[in-house]
């Protein structure tokens, strides 16, 4: 009998120690922004208007209907005059780039913003353990990865990773690595950066599908300090609850709507084609298939289930009355703010903003920080979440507590999100700092249509571009 006790008293103890160390190696698992950089290059790297109109008279295979058509695009962009475009633009020389211009836009960026995040948090470059860099249109040798690693003279133990061609969408994949690292080792420290260089990728040609990439993309970039080290939580400012990543790779027309290819005279350029807001539709769906049981209480997965259960019931049993109406964005029909507080989109134009605000039934407030990111900074590619995230903590709106959805969209195709909590009120402005207070404008319109709108008027026969 005292044998048998002894035996269970044993077998207890052992099955509580499991459960302990189970916990203890969940806990260690989480993944925690520490801090984030956005970068702001300088004044005089800044986007206006009669600059514009400067760079685009430079491309001599421009006529007078391609004049048109990037009027009519920039003008319904969202993007606003104080962006930035890279140096080898200023200098003239967009149509002839070299590797050493895409090389000294990064680095110009990386010694800015991953300088500052670390400093801001008191971590010196030896300790950091994993560095992942993504960049998608310019690869170099050695990586991206270790130019950092040589210039901040970081251990040679640190684990990299060096991202290229992943879109717009690189950012939540760079986290997912971060994120399976974490759950493979104990007390990390991560560094994620994240750009997209300009320089060497300046379409120069006058295919309109590739043209259009010139209009959207701006520079931009931000480094990210992340930990699992749960004594640290209290200086945290995000968990991350969960991630999902869709991928349609395999289907053709995702494949091949946004590209990057040559044009009939051999001009190396971005192509975006006409199926490109299918190719979102479908892999938006899709993912929010998969994240939505993950990020809202059951009591509105339940209430979805039933509302979409007596709609079906009722086209049996009375038939569709809408049958050959028109199709426009879908709306999920999920009360997404049951479970999410803050919307981060990625700021891939104006029309990506407008249908993800459709889809999900999200009001301006929600809608305003990527609007005013997209006017303020433009398409910055993989980063242009985290600028997004910077105006929501610049404007005060994170709240220990809150729920912070991030969707962003990419070249494959890709739609990747995921959720954040926020761990402690937050308010730093970040790179909107000295500037939030004229946010929102009165007006998003941009000048160009009054700077440029006399283009509209004139005859082909009789137009002369150097006028």
């Amino acid at each position: 009998m005292e044998s048998f006790s002894f035996l269970l008293i044993i077998s207890i103890f052992y099955l509580l120690f499991k459960i302990w160390n189970w916990i203890n190696n969940v806990r260690d698992q989480q993944c925690y922004i520490l801090d984030y950089q956005c970068y702001k290059p300088s004044d005089d790297r800044m986007v206006g208007t009669e600059f514009c109109g400067e760079v685009i008279k430079r491309n001599k295979n421009l006529g007078l209907n391609e004049y048109k058509f990037l009027l009519k695009a920039i003008v319904s962009s969202g993007i606003g005059e104080q962006t930035y475009a890279p140096r080898i633009m200023f200098s003239g020389r967009e149509e002839s780039p070299k590797l050493e211009d895409g090389i000294l836009e990064m680095e110009e960026f990386f010694h800015d913003s991953i300088e500052k995040v670390l400093s801001r948090a008191g971590i010196s470059p030896q300790e950091i353990d994993l560095l992942v860099v993504n960049v998608s249109m310019l690869s170099t040798v050695p990586s991206l990865c270790s130019r950092i690693i040589n210039h901040y003279k970081m251990r040679p133990d640190i684990k990299s990773f060096n991202l290229t061609g992943m879109g717009c969408s690189a950012s939540l994949i760079s986290l997912d690595i971060v994120r399976n690292v974490f759950k493979s080792y104990k007390n990390k420290f991560a560094l994620l950066v994240t750009s997209e260089s300009l320089s060497p990728n300046w379409y120069a040609g006058n295919d309109r599908s590739m043209i259009l990439s010139n209009c959207l993309f701006r520079s931009g970039g931000c480094a990210v300090l992340l930990t699992n080290n749960k004594s640290l939580k209290h200086r945290a400012m995000f968990k991350l609850k969960c991630l999902v990543r869709t991928h349609h790779g395999a289907k053709d027309d995702s494949y091949g709507c946004c590209i990057q290819r040559e044009d009939d005279k051999g001009r190396m350029g971005f192509h975006l084609s006409k199926s490109l807001p299918k190719a979102a539709t479908r892999s938006f769906v899709d993912n929010l298939r998969v994240i939505t049981p993950k990020i809202l209480p059951v009591r509105e997965l339940v209430r979805f289930m039933a509302v979409s259960l007596l709609k079906k019931w009722n086209v049996v049993r009375h038939g569709s009355s809408h049958k050959g109406a028109s199709q426009g964005p879908i709306k999920a029909g999920v009360n997404f703010k049951s479970g999410v507080d803050h919307f981060c989109i990625h700021t891939g134009g104006k029309a990506v903003i407008d249908g993800i605000g459709i889809s999900l039934d999200l009001t301006e407030y929600d809608l305003e920080p990527a609007r005013m990111t997209l006017h303020r900074f433009g398409n910055t590619s993989a980063s242009s979440l985290w600028y997004v995230l910077a105006y929501m903590e610049a404007k005060k709106r994170l709240k220990k507590g809150d729920k912070v959805l991030m969707i962003s969209f990419g070249a494959g195709f890709k739609c990747n999100s995921c959720l954040w909590e926020v761990v402690r009120d937050l308010g730093d402005g970040n790179v909107w700092k000295d500037e939030i207070y004229m946010y929102p404008p009165k007006t998003l319109v941009n000048p160009y249509m009054e700077k440029f709108g006399w283009i509209q008027d004139e005859d082909p026969s009789t137009f002369n571009p150097g006028d």
